[in-house]
């Protein structure tokens, strides 16, 4: 009987044990981690893009569907409909918000004041408002910004070159775009320098109008074309790229995807290079680093890219001047 009773005091001390001890680490259930992700158009339009974020963070440890989640919102090329995208973000309570474009990282700062948001780009972050500073960010942004300036006046320079006899340039661009008058003052000041004339100066909205906005650089007769970087213009691309084709108008494009569609050239920083980058402030912040405390970046990395095809047809020889610098050259 003691030996009975000593293995049943035995089990019932073993079992207290378990009873009280702490469940293994694999069998504990932890928080996945989710990121809001503010696209401009739509998935197809963004594929490259997308692409490049879901690859920097799988470089960084994170697969989506299984240790992080990514809740995906699309404008499809509404700005108005930005408000309402990123209040469901806010509502879900997403730990950070991924933005492209000064619109969408606007809108998201406006909606909210305590979730990180990471601009995978955006066009002079400080002269915007999105942050204080790019060395001290301040508030809950950060991420990386163009200079204006620089890009504009690059963007002439290379068009001037290309078309012989340059002195009268359209501009496109979209005034709902906060971004648009920085871009505007900046490029007046470029094409003086260059002598060129920025005539005329088309704003669009919405589709309605890109008919409208062509019809009036038609008649004013330009020698070329050059676009704002502005997310609506390219979702628009199909259009705004087959009127300067049927016009053989020679156009600068702000994006390499309107060359690839058909333009004559593009000169950017290299946007899926940026959203690798938008990967890595994600990780830092889901690791507890604050927003105002990392440091806003510039891109490093600038792609020129050529269509050969387009130039052949608008009758211009590119200068090999030009094409040793070109990034891509589409055959």
């Amino acid at each position: 009987m003691r030996r009975i009773e000593l293995v049943l005091a035995l089990m019932l001390v073993l079992t207290l044990g378990l009873a009280l001890a702490p469940l293994p680490a694999q069998g504990q259930q932890a928080r996945v981690p989710s990121v809001g992700y503010l696209g401009n158009s739509s998935a197809s339009l963004e594929t490259d893009l997308l692409e490049a974020f879901r690859r920097g963070l799988l470089e960084l440890g994170y697969t989506e569907g299984q240790n992080i989640i990514i809740e995906y919102r699309w404008a499809e090329g509404r700005y108005d409909r930005f408000p309402a995208l990123v209040s469901d973000l806010v509502r879900i309570k997403v730990d950070a918000i991924v933005t492209a474009g000064t619109p969408g990282a606007l809108a998201a700062k406006q909606a909210t004041k305590t979730i990180p948001i990471v601009m995978a780009v955006a066009g002079d972050a400080v002269g915007t408002g999105l942050v204080a500073s790019l060395a001290r960010p301040g508030g809950n942004v950060t991420g990386s910004t163009t200079i204006v300036q620089e890009l504009e006046g690059k963007r002439l320079e290379l068009l001037k070159e290309v078309v012989p006899g340059l002195s009268r340039v359209a501009f496109l661009a979209n005034p709902t775009n906060p971004l648009n008058p920085i871009v505007l003052k900046q490029t007046q000041l470029a094409a003086s320098a260059l002598r060129l004339k920025l005539e005329p100066i088309v704003k669009v909205t919405g589709i309605p109008e890109l008919e409208a906005a062509f019809a009036t650089i038609s008649r004013v007769r330009p020698e070329a074309l050059i676009l704002v970087a502005d997310r609506f213009l390219l979702a628009e691309r199909a259009r705004i790229v087959g009127f300067a084709e049927k016009g053989r108008l020679p156009t600068m494009y702000p994006y390499s995807e309107m060359v690839k569609d058909g333009g004559l050239m593009s000169y950017s920083p290299s946007y899926p290079d940026l959203f690798r980058r938008a990967a890595t402030f994600v990780d830092k912040i889901l690791k507890g680093a604050k927003p105002a405390d990392l440091p806003v970046e510039q891109p490093t990395k600038f792609e020129l890219v050529i269509n050969m095809k387009t130039a052949k047809a608008l009758g211009l020889t590119i200068p090999q001047s030009v094409l040793g610098r070109a990034d891509q050259v589409i055959q």
